[in-house]
């Protein structure tokens, strides 16, 4: 199970960082990703990690402005977002890949998280 949490009210131009935790499976073992949806919008991929964090993978949407970490001890990946956009809002959600490479590809997801609205007002 996925537990997905951060999200919130945020003006352009700030900053959230949301959290990912994994309870009663193997989070270590597999990469993480993170998606979002917007309102009409299908679901996009915004960053990956791999299992030991050296590979990461980010859409061209947010390099440069978003930052995805991991920490195995504690079974949580973190996203960090700043200079938030005002079409950064929608539901992000996280996501276990089947193995340890990071993907952009959702085909490879295994589980998915709750999801947690993030919002940016302009």
């Amino acid at each position: 199970q996925l537990q997905a949490c951060g999200g919130g009210l945020v003006q352009a131009g700030g900053s959230l960082r949301l959290s990912c935790t994994a309870s009663g499976r193997t989070f270590s073992s597999n990469a993480i990703g993170w998606f979002r949806q917007a309102p009409g919008k299908e679901r996009s991929f915004v960053a990956a990690i791999g299992w030991r964090g050296g590979t990461t993978l980010a859409a061209d949407s947010v390099k440069g402005r978003f930052a995805i970490s991991r920490d195995n001890a504690k079974n949580t990946a973190y996203l960090q977002m700043n200079s938030l956009k005002p079409e950064d809002t929608a539901v992000y959600y996280c996501a276990s890949y089947r193995s340890s490479l990071p993907s952009r590809d959702p085909e490879y997801v295994a589980y998915w998280g709750q999801g947690t609205l993030v919002t940016v007002s302009s």
